[in-house]
């Protein structure tokens, strides 16, 4: 069964150069295309896609907007962001949006019909060339999080080892990167990190940086 995509741009010669691309695969398909967030939050109710590539700047509702309404709804609809470096003020508010992953929109073809088959499969993910730097980036332009009891009830939940996971997978790091780092074997890394989705309740890999953000474990940067 093929990924239904639902293409949300305000750039019509974007969403025509995906469309093509997806449409010569085999497994993905364009099901709607949407030149505003309000399209694409009428577009997913109607089509119910696996997955959402949005940018973030759209006109009448804007992509986080968008995002929102979308991840609120019980529909599968997982959404990709399109971003460039310049829009690293909106990451971080795009991620407590819901988003499952971003697309670089200058990225090889090949990995942007890649994250799109990674984000239907129930993965997050962030484009490697730029996951450090945008992690980095919202960080250093977000408030520092307040203490919360949310936050200390977090903090009880889990081990001391999984709090240094979990620091690490705030920081962007893989289970191949954490493992090599705190000398465990991969598959316990990623034991520990299947865990903490317990645990925090987390939806995914993203969902969990926000949460080592938010609960003081990933300290701004540059």
């Amino acid at each position: 069964m093929s990924v239904r995509v639902v293409l949300a741009d305000d750039q019509p010669l974007i969403r025509s150069g995906l469309r093509v691309l997806i449409d010569a695969t085999e497994d993905l398909r364009v099901v709607g295309e949407a030149a505003t967030g309000a399209e694409a939050v009428r577009l997913v109710r109607e089509q119910e896609p696996d997955v959402v590539v949005m940018d973030i700047r759209m006109p009448v509702m804007d992509g986080i907007e968008a995002t929102r309404h979308i991840t609120a709804g019980t529909g599968p609809a997982r959404v990709l962001m399109l971003t460039t470096f310049d829009d690293d003020e909106y990451v971080y508010s795009a991620l407590r949006a819901g988003a499952s992953g971003f697309l670089v929109k200058d990225m090889a073809l090949d990995d942007i019909l890649g994250a799109i088959r990674v984000v239907a499969a129930g993965d997050a993910l962030i484009a490697p060339s730029v996951t450090r730097r945008l992690i980095g980036h919202f960080a250093a332009g977000a408030p520092a999080p307040a203490p919360s009891p949310a936050r200390s009830r977090m903090d009880d939940a889990i081990t001391e080892r999984e709090r240094e996971v979990l620091t690490l997978v705030g920081r962007g790091r893989s289970n191949a990167e954490i493992a090599e780092e705190l000398h465990i074997s991969p598959a316990t890394a990623k034991a520990h990190v299947a865990r903490l989705f317990t645990k925090l309740d987390a939806r995914d890999r993203v969902h969990l940086v926000i949460i080592a953000y938010e609960m003081g474990l990933v300290a701004p940067g540059p």
